[in-house]
């Protein structure tokens, strides 16, 4: 039997190598990866089954990426700048890594012809929008360049989808956790406890909230809504309805260091830093109706999350 052949665009990465690890299962897949910040044994037990090949090299190589296109019938795009603070750093890089990463993705799809695309998103599309936001409610703009860029790459998207023909699919992801993460809070929190076991240093007041989803409950979404549905434009967002405190996630992070008796000082303010969204919901019944309904609640992904992370961290 002929297996379908995909490309995952940042496939070593967080996110992807748990996605790759699912599709090699029923696929051929190639991988394209920076390593920026994706990393090689991530997707050692997927180069081993010999259905996945690891291609380094960037999106932005035309002829690379047309050559990795050809005999695709879809592409999972899940490169980008992974952790939004850098930006305020560097400004330019949510426009390179993102937005324009994407329109590099999408000319080498319209050169190849290939007309499937998946893009991993984000719920910072929404920016400060006080109520549990669905998939058409976009009136508040984003407050981070993460999240413009992250808006403007499914425009982009959009706009091929309408002029060349392209069947898309979009998910906006609440805030991802579990193992192999190389950014997010938890990350931060643990390999500072790592560095300094007696006090924990949290940004904000504690009280910011946002919706946690576990990796591959994330992975399986998508997939889930990819398989599904079938419009030429499919918009999704992941996210339980619930959501969890910075300071349950700090507390869970001291529980599983090596000092549970850390103490936990936090900054002050309302948010941990500029462009940063205090509180997030997001409305998933749309894909809930299409027939996926998260396994794990906020609270639950959180702490099974920190779980497995801080193994990886303290081990």
């Amino acid at each position: 039997m002929t297996l379908p052949r995909y490309l995952v665009v940042g496939g070593a990465g967080f996110i992807g190598s748990h996605l790759v690890s699912r599709l090699v299962e029923r696929a051929e897949v190639t991988v394209v990866d920076d390593f920026s910040s994706g990393r090689r044994e991530y997707l050692a037990p997927a180069v081993a089954t010999g259905r996945c090949d690891l291609r380094e090299g960037s999106v932005f190589d035309a002829e690379l990426m047309l050559s990795v296109m050809r005999g695709k019938i879809a592409v999972f795009h899940l490169s980008a700048n992974p952790e939004a603070r850098r930006g305020l750093d560097n400004p330019v890089l949510d426009l390179e890594q993102g937005t324009l990463a994407t329109h590099a993705v999408l000319d080498a799809m319209r050169r190849a012809d290939v007309k499937g695309l998946v893009l991993a998103s984000s719920g910072t599309v929404y920016g400060m929008a006080r109520d549990a936001c669905r998939e058409a409610d976009l009136g508040a703009l984003p407050i981070s360049l993460y999240g413009a860029s992250k808006l403007a790459s499914e425009a982009l998207v959009s706009a091929h989808v309408e002029c060349f023909g392209l069947t898309a699919w979009i998910f906006r992801l609440g805030n991802v956790i579990g193992p192999r993460a190389t950014h997010g809070a938890a990350f931060d929190f643990l390999n500072r406890l790592a560095r300094d076991p007696q006090q924990l240093m949290v940004l904000g007041d504690g009280n910011q909230s946002k919706p946690y989803v576990y990796v591959t409950d994330a992975v399986e979404a998508m997939l889930f809504g990819f398989e599904h549905a079938a419009d030429p434009l499919n918009v999704y967002n992941v996210a339980p309805a619930d959501a969890t405190t910075v300071r349950a996630l700090a507390q869970e992070c001291v529980a599983h260091s090596r000092n549970p008796a850390a103490s936990i000082v936090y900054s002050g303010g309302q948010r941990g830093w500029r462009g940063d969204v205090p509180h997030s919901r997001l409305d998933a019944s749309a894909l809930a109706a299409l027939g996926y309904v998260l396994p794990r609640s906020s609270d639950q992904a959180m702490q099974l999350g920190v779980s497995e992370l801080s193994r990886e961290i303290f081990n």
